[in-house]
């Protein structure tokens, strides 16, 4: 691309005293390539390809420098760099030109590039102290016309205390030829008289070919609009390192309303549309009102006393409100005086509050995220602060903007947690099941949201013959891929129970599926590992009848137990490998528990954290337990306050169960000899035990049911045979005998003559089964009681 240099004496560029580029002019693009968003600020070193040898030398400098372009090419270009003076405390500003063989004053591409295009304040002072030219710059900063200042002295210009002294200041420039820089020189705005500027004004000669003193460059510069965007930039900084610090939508508004207050407003409230807070999509934007809910307030009294609405509530703004009309328009808005809001003056309520602390300025100001506005934010200035203007709107946009973005994620977020823990919690128990055996209590506590839902789970499953089956058990990892596994080991565990294998046969079984589970993910999913897929389990069935519990476990903590003496310890059973390895066996044992004594089963993360070690938590899990003679579900509240840290780093999971024992009169048992003839005594028997026990309604279907199982049992089946009869939450029937064949249901063919009896049983009770042990088989059924019983 072929570029011109630019006209002789034309401006390049101005630099500060560390040679950075502050200005850059159209020669300066055309002879290097660069434009000016691309050079400002950057080192001139990089852009001219050559050090800023003026930074070393007197107040002017003239020298050639060997420019390098973008087109890869260099140039020989005379320069004349002058120092203009520091537009604050003592670091100067050098202007660099191409060098003009022309005397003070400058030539015509000089001139003009002051006055129109230099982004400093500038006016130039001849040797008797006249004004011979002010840029526009100067002109918008003091507001002093070139007719009342061209030909006049610079106390023309600066109106307020020392304006005199700086011009004789000015006369003794001319006379030393040293810069001079001094105090600030303080002033008001006459279009906001609370608005106090803090300028700055620097004296620099300027000299001509003999290195005489021709004349002064004034520079004025704003401080306090430097200060300014320096503490803006700070305060953009910090909006994004303070604000979406965590997920939580509240404390997320929270934090963009303490950021602002006092910085930007005195008085900040967040209000955002109420679906947020679930997570929810927030609909658009309605025509006629919007339906807010207030999560954030803050002002610079305490207490924020000037707030109409309190953080958690919901208020209604009218169709003509500010709120309604930016989510309406997705556009902020800036309200310089009160009477230009006039839906605040429709509210008694926010009009007195407005008189009360003088509010008089405000802006509001849409939360948009990715295109979906989420509410709308408030700011407010009282009395003792000076009105809003564009650049405090612009301000407030970005700092909006960057908090926008975080409730967003905070919004996704809390929607994909919200649906994780309703597919845990719907794969979790949601009451437990009624029976006899034991008096339960479970609570299940997900850990801190970052860490996602895990995969813990309790569960109470009702057996046969009044026995119930407790487990716990944990999978490895957290999200969704922990509660998907979890669900499915839970229906397996579930599955396995209903077919009464003992303990340690159900995990074997248990321990199969996850090794399966495993290398289903792996081949399906190239970045989870088989190892990733792994659970622990603890599996144990209570017996009401004869107080007996059988316990095993998989790589899982040791359940504890209370007895009613009030003592406690944990239950030594043996460990066996975590689900998912393989190959080694699982052991089960058998203990006794009398009845009142306590069970606690519970997964690791309540007794392990960042807190505290697995032997303090165990300890203080036996402390607990043992501390009364409590129901369960308080001694779950109780366990919980005392282990858990308010903000876990794993899911935890407690089950405790009180056990019970049937009374000897709630069960019958009797022996059966080996004969048929024996099969009509027995149902005798039974129809007197159902008459003590007030049972005489079922003692026809009862009847029948002990001559079909009975017969079963001494034709097909071998001794010892033995009949019982629990009364429970309903009538059980079991009869118990020494072979292992369990018999089938099948439906018999017509012409069959036998096949029938436990069609028969089937249909005439509410659910059978068979049970192995280790001695035989039980065959049992349940039949409903009577309601009066």
């Amino acid at each position: 691309m072929h570029t011109r240099s630019g006209d002789p004496g034309a401006p390049l560029a101005v630099t500060d005293a560390r040679g950075r580029v502050v200005a850059w002019s159209t020669s300066a693009s055309l002879l290097v390539g660069l434009e000016s968003s691309e050079a400002v600020g950057r080192p001139a070193a990089d852009l001219l390809g050559t050090q800023p040898q003026w930074l070393t030398g007197p107040d002017e400098w003239h020298g050639t420098l060997d420019i390098r372009r973008m087109e890869g090419d260099s140039r020989q270009v005379a320069v004349r760099a002058s120092r203009l003076g520091g537009a604050s405390g003592a670091e100067p500003l050098w202007l660099l030109a191409r060098e003009t063989q022309e005397t003070f004053p400058t030539g015509r591409t000089l001139t003009h590039w002051l006055q129109n295009e230099c982004p400093l304040a500038v006016a130039i002072y001849d040797a008797h102290v006249h004004c011979v030219l002010q840029n526009g710059e100067m002109r918008r900063l003091l507001g002093v016309s070139d007719e009342e200042h061209i030909g006049q002295g610079l106390s023309a210009a600066l109106i307020g205390v020392g304006a005199e002294e700086w011009e004789a200041r000015l006369r003794r420039v001319l006379k030393t030829g040293q810069a001079e820089e001094g105090p600030l020189v303080r002033d008001t705005t006459l279009s906001d008289p609370l608005r106090e500027r803090h300028l700055t004004a620097s004296l620099s000669p300027l000299r001509g070919p003999a290195d005489q003193v021709v004349g002064v460059c004034v520079t004025v510069t704003d401080t306090a609009a430097r200060r300014t965007a320096q503490e803006r930039l700070a305060m953009l900084n910090e909006a994004s390192i303070s604000i979406g610090r965590t997920l939580d939508v509240m404390r997320t508004g929270q934090e963009l309303a303490d950021l602002a207050v006092p910085r930007l407003a005195d008085f900040v409230c967040v209000d955002l549309v109420d679906a947020l807070l679930s997570g929810e999509e927030p609909p658009p934007g309605p025509a006629a009102g919007a339906v807010l809910r207030r999560v954030a307030n803050r002002s610079v009294h305490e207490h924020t006393p000037e707030a109409v609405v309190s953080v958690g509530d919901v208020d209604f703004y009218p169709a003509n409100s500010a709120q309604a009309h930016c989510l309406a328009t997705g556009r902020s808005a800036l309200y310089r005086t009160p009477s230009e809001a006039t839906w605040v003056l429709e509210d008694p309520l926010r009009t007195a509050k407005v008189q009360e602390y003088g509010f008089h300025s405000w802006m509001t100001v849409p939360v948009d995220a990715r295109g979906t506005t989420l509410g709308v934010a408030m700011f407010l200035r009282s009395r003792h602060s000076p009105s809003f203007d564009d650049e405090d709107l612009s301000l407030a946009e970005e700092v909006v903007a960057r908090a926008a973005v975080c409730l967003d994620n905070a919004r996704r977020f809390t929607r994909e947690r919200a649906a994780a823990l309703t597919l845990q919690r719907s794969l979790l128990p949601q009451r437990l099941p009624e029976q006899s055996a034991v008096q339960a209590s479970f609570r299940y506590l997900p850990s801190a949201p970052e860490r996602g839902v895990g995969g813990d789970w309790v569960d109470v499953i009702p057996l046969s013959g009044a026995r119930v089956a407790l487990v716990v058990g944990d999978v490895v990892g957290h999200g969704l891929q922990a509660s998907a596994t979890m669900g499915r080991l839970r229906t397996a565990v579930r599955t396995l129970a209903d077919v009464d294998l003992p303990p340690d046969e159900l995990l074997t079984h248990l321990d199969d599926l996850v090794i399966r589970l495993a290398s289903e993910s792996e081949a399906g999913a190239e970045d989870l590992a088989a190892s990733e897929i792994g659970a622990t389990c603890l599996y144990a069935v209570y017996d009401p009848v004869s107080g007996r519990c059988c316990l095993a476990r998989a790589g899982h903590p040791l359940p504890a137990v209370v007895r009613p003496d009030g003592t406690s310890a944990l239950l030594d059973l043996p460990a066996g490998p975590p689900l998912g390895l393989g190959g080694l066996p699982f052991e089960s044992i058998e203990v006794e528990l009398p009845e009142g004594s306590l069970l606690a089963l519970y997964t690791d993360g309540l007794i392990e954290s960042r807190q505290q070690d697995v032997g303090t938590g165990l300890e203080r899990l036996l402390r607990e337990l043992s501390g009364g003679d409590a129901s369960p579900d308080a001694l779950c509240d109780q366990v919980v306050e005392a282990l858990l840290p308010d903000h876990r780093t794993d899911d935890a999971a407690l089950l405790l169960a009180r056990v019970r024992q049937l009374d000897a009169d709630q069960v019958a048992t009797w022996d059966v000899p080996a004969d048929p003839q024996a099969v009509s005594g027995t149902r005798a028997q039974v129809v007197r035990r159902l008459s003590d026990w007030g049972c005489e309604a079922a003692a026809f279907v009862t009847e029948l049911v002990v001559s079909e199982l009975v017969t079963n049992a001494i034709r097909y089946g071998s001794t010892p045979i033995q009949l019982r009869l629990i009364r429970d939450r309903s009538l059980i029937c079991e009869v118990i005998d020494g072979s292992s064949t369990a018999p089938h249901l099948r439906r018999a063919r017509a012409f069959d003559e036998g096949g029938r009896g436990l069609m028969l049983v089937a249909q005439l009770t509410q659910r059978w089964g068979t049970q192995q042990t280790a001695d035989g088989k039980v065959i049992w059924c349940e039949q409903a009681l009577p309601a009066d019983v």
